[in-house]
Order: C-alpha cells, then sequence, then structure tokens
C-alpha cells in the first residue's frame, strides 16, 4: 500500500510542477485537465502526509524511549507512543478507504446485461427473474431504471435484455454480478417433475461520459429494419430497428424496443459507447481477453458464480463460498446478505494486490 502511496505522492509533485509551467498555463484545456487530476489526489496525499508526520514523531519517541533512564520521562514517552500508534491506526485505515475508492471505476449509471444461456426456454424463463430482481432491489435502492433493449422468447422469457440503472452506490453494488448465474429447478414445461439445470450470464457495464469516448462516426456501420417480436410477429410496420456494427472492432449493438428509430439508435450508442469504453480498458491491463468475455464466459453449466437451487431454497455465491437458504427472499431483490460480504471480500483482495 505504501509503495503505492509514494507512486502516488510523486505523480503529484509532477503535477504541481506541469502546472506551473508556461506551456500548461498557456493551454487551457490542458491545465483544466491537469487541475483536476491534482484534485482527485489532494484527500489520498493530504492524509499520507499526515501519516508521515506521525510516522517521523512515533519514531523519535520510540528513540527517546530507548535511551531515557528517567522512569517519569519513560512512562511519559510510552503514553505518547500509544497515542500515535492509536493515531497511526487511524490513518492507515482512512488510506485504505481512499485507496479503494480511487481503484474504483466511478460510474453514475451502468449497463446491465442478462443474456440466456445452455438450457433454451428455461433458461430465458430465469432470465427474466433475475431481470425482476434486480429491477426489485433497484426499486428498493431508489435507482433509476430504463430499459434499453430486449429479445423475448416464445414463452415470455428473455433471451437478452439490457436496462441502464443510474443512482447512488448502483456501480458499486452491482458489479460483482457479472458472471455466470446457475439455476436449478424443475421447469413448468417438464412433465415429468425432473430437475434441470440452466444458466444464464450477465455483464455490469459502466456508463462512460460522452466525452471520455469519442467514436469516429466512419468507423461504424448502421443498419435499420422493422422490429419483430415472438414468433416473428410485426412489433409495427416501419423500420424502427437499429443495427450499429463498429467495424474495427466488430461490436455489434442491436435496439428495437422503441418505435423512434432516432431513440434506438441513441440506446444503442449508449450501449456501444460503454462495451468500446471496457474493451480500451481491458487492453490497457494487457488482459488476454476482453473483461467482457471473462465476465460472461461461455454460459456452460461448468461455469457459474452462483447457483439458485429452488428444490432446496438455496442460493450460494461460490466465489466466496457463501450459502443462503433464503432463495425466494433474494429473488424478491433483498440482496444485502450477499452484496455485502462479497464487498468486503473484493475489497480486501484489492488491497492485497495494492
Amino acid at each position: 500500500m505504501f509503495e503505492r502511496l509514494e507512486e502516488i505522492e510523486k505523480r503529484y509533485e509532477e503535477i504541481e510542477s506541469e502546472m506551473a509551467t508556461p506551456e500548461a498555463l498557456a493551454n487551457m484545456e490542458e491545465y483544466k485537465k491537469l487541475a483536476k487530476e491534482r484534485v482527485e489526489l489532494k484527500g489520498v496525499i493530504d492524509i499520507y502526509r499526515g501519516w508521515k508526520k506521525k510516522k517521523g514523531e512515533h519514531e523519535k519517541t520510540q528513540e527517546l524511549l530507548g535511551l531515557e533512564s528517567d522512569e517519569e520521562m519513560k512512562t511519559l514517552a510510552k503514553e505518547e507512543t500509544a497515542l500515535l500508534e492509536e493515531e497511526l491506526a487511524r490513518l492507515e485505515s482512512m488510506l485504505q478507504e481512499k485507496l479503494l475508492r480511487k481503484n474504483e471505476k466511478q460510474a453514475k449509471s451502468v449497463f446491465l446485461e442478462i443474456r440466456a444461456g445452455t438450457g433454451g426456454e428455461e433458461a430465458a424463463l430465469f432470465a427474466r427473474d433475475l431481470f425482476s430482481m434486480y429491477i426489485r432491489r433497484a426499486e428498493s435502492m431508489k435507482w433509476k431504471t430504463e430499459l434499453m433493449s430486449s429479445s423475448i422468447s416464445d414463452l415470455g422469457g428473455f433471451r437478452e435484455v439490457i436496462v441502464v440503472v443510474e443512482g447512488k452506490d448502483a456501480w458499486s453494488t452491482l458489479q460483482y454480478e457479472s458472471g455466470v448465474h446457475r439455476v436449478q429447478r424443475v421447469p413448468d414445461t417438464e412433465a415429468q417433475g425432473r430437475i434441470h439445470t440452466s444458466t444464464v450470464t450477465v455483464a455490469v457495464l459502466p456508463e462512460p461520459e460522452e466525452l471520455e469516448l469519442n467514436i469516429n462516426p466512419d468507423e461504424i456501420r448502421i443498419d435499420v429494419f422493422r422490429s419483430s417480436g415472438p414468433g416473428g410477429q410485426h412489433v409495427n410496420t416501419t423500420d424502427s430497428a437499429v443495427r450499429i456494427t463498429h467495424t474495427p472492432t466488430g461490436t455489434v449493438v442491436t435496439c428495437q424496443d422503441e418505435k423512434s428509430q432516432h431513440k434506438n439508435k441513441a440506446k444503442a450508442m449508449r450501449v456501444l459507447r460503454a462495451r468500446l469504453k471496457e474493451k480500451m480498458e481491458s487492453e490497457k491491463e494487457q488482459e488476454i481477453s476482453e473483461e467482457r468475455r471473462k465476465q460472461v464466459g461461455t454460459g456452460d453449466r461448468s461455469e457459474r458464480i452462483r447457483t439458485y437451487n429452488f428444490p432446496q431454497g438455496r442460493v450460494t455465491d461460490h466465489r466466496i463460498g457463501l450459502t443462503l437458504y433464503k432463495l425466494q427472499d433474494v429473488l424478491n431483490g433483498n440482496m444485502g446478505d450477499i452484496v455485502a460480504p462479497l464487498k468486503a471480500h473484493f475489497q480486501a483482495e484489492a488491497l492485497k494486490k495494492g
């Protein structure tokens, strides 16, 4: 942690030097950029410098304690040492919290993408159940939701659904939902009463600010076509559905829920921007595969982050070995008992890497 803090302080000092140069003062855009970065780092730096000051005082008191022969002075030195150690622990805790917040992606809104994996119609029906779970969670948290795109199966499930969620702590809560969710239950379509295993994939992507990512209009292809619902029935008779292809990466986004072609295009561009930003960040971190693919997996039954077992009324999160026998409660959107330990686990892992 302290190596990282040294790097942050070095960068802070570099920014202050750069801001004083004639080049930065002459370029208002560059100056604003540096000023913004300085403000972002200042909170951590102020606490870190306070910690270093107290650390120095602690070392001097320890030296004094080793040299002092007078018992009364030794007692005073011990009391001072205890107070300084208490203050150092408090400042270290604050630094950990600041670093965790700094490392977390910040997002005003997030895209929640849910897709049916292995299991046909049963997977699509469970995709709808998960969609309902997240919507109920959003309602309880007073988050705003907006349906971006959906593909409905013949039995009313979701082959795919994308919703944007906006609100305080939406990203920090939902980011741990990315991955393969496995369901074990007797489908309504099963006449023999046998338990089936199906999967649904979830991807959570923070929505970037429009200024964060400029998409070259020459690098996208826009196709329009007629929206269609289950069984090929036409939702409307105009070419309002939009498919946008980003040719350099092959990323494709389709939106057809709105009757207006303009609205579908605007929604598709928002989704495309989020996917491209996430792809760029993955490459920057030199990951072999895209983060989105890592999140979603293949949808195979063997891959999963969580299992929902209906016969036992059980939910198990395999990443932290957590099992709760309150399946229906969780599906009703009461996810706090899963979210809290997941947050604690991943924050601890982040600090270890730090």
